[in-house]
């Protein structure tokens, strides 16, 4: 049997459909847990309480965290702590593998390219969190009590894919017939990775005893498009004329002030001022993995979204 715990994002639902080939047992865990395959097992569990969370892994090979929390640094502070250690303790008792889904906060800034070997260097609040989580999992890799790994992703896409900031700001936007709008600037680079190529390469990554006390990048594809190529490859797959805003820093400490959520997202405008380029070869290159291309991406999120 193969545990997701935090099922139900976009990842869960893409990590259900491809645990399929490895496992005839699939527990879906959350508050509110809902089935993607007939076959699969629903389990209701809150991450935070710890007998919950030991009772959803026990007989599991494999467990998958791939929860989302609230995007509020405080929810951050007092619950991904507590999840991580929660899960630690169960998949240690149960002498389950652990497969953590991760982004790139702990990165901070970066000039250049972002590998496996890039210095944990956090320069946000969630960034400084997210760096927490991790070095908690890998401490226990090294002294040799947890059998896990870390599969790290860039910025989300694909279809149906509602909390991701091509979402909220193309797609959303081309549909109601408005313009667009991208971050800071439209002249730097930004990797973004396919969500379909993300729940695939996590099975794989979970069902290969070798990649674990690893961290491994996700499969995305290599020569990101500026922001100015992403809107106008989005605009010619909705057939509109490709309009779109930069908003400033400035606008959005203002907007910030009036919505809490753009207010939680100002801190992490560093990952918009610059080149913000992701690098997946070691995953590629180990498992002969062809990341979607960015032109195939868009034109079924597209699709979709229609």
């Amino acid at each position: 049997m193969q545990t997701i715990l935090g099922a139900g994002g976009v990842i869960g639902d893409e990590l259900v459909k491809n645990l399929t080939d490895y496992t005839d047992i699939i527990r879906i865990v959350s508050r509110k847990p809902k089935k993607v395959n007939d076959t699969d097992e629903i389990f209701t569990a809150d991450l935070t309480d710890p007998e919950q969370v030991a009772e959803a892994v026990e007989g599991s090979d494999v467990t998958y965290l791939v929860a989302g929390l609230k995007y509020e640094i405080k929810v951050w502070r007092d619950l991904w702590p507590k999840i991580m250690s929660n899960v630690i303790e169960a998949c240690k008792l149960h002498q389950s593998k652990l497969v953590f889904f991760d982004n790139v906060y702990m990165y901070g800034k970066v000039d250049g390219i972002m590998t496996e070997e890039t210095p944990v260097n956090p320069c946000s609040q969630k960034g400084e969190v997210r760096a927490q989580i991790a070095e908690m999992l890998l401490s226990e890799v090294r002294s040799g009590n947890l059998n896990a790994l870390i599969a790290r992703a860039a910025d989300f896409y694909g279809p149906n894919v509602q909390n991701s900031i091509p979402e909220g700001l193309i797609i959303q936007n081309y549909k109601k017939g408005k313009s667009a709008q991208v971050f800071c600037s439209d002249r730097f680079v930004h990797s973004y990775t396919f969500t379909p190529d993300a729940g695939r390469a996590t099975a794989i990554l979970g069902n290969t005893d070798k990649a674990y006390g690893q961290v491994w990048h996700l499969p995305t594809m290599k020569d990101p498009m500026t922001g100015k190529e992403f809107i106008d490859a989005f605009a010619r797959e909705f057939e509109v004329k490709p309009k779109y805003t930069v908003l400033k820093k400035w606008m959005i400490r203002i907007f910030g002030l009036f919505t809490p959520v753009i207010g939680e997202i100002y801190e992490m405008l560093y990952q918009y001022d610059r080149d913000y380029i992701f690098d997946s070869s070691k995953f590629e290159k180990e498992f002969n993995f062809r990341p979607t291309s960015y032109p195939e991406g868009i034109k079924i999120s597209v699709r979709e979204a229609k």
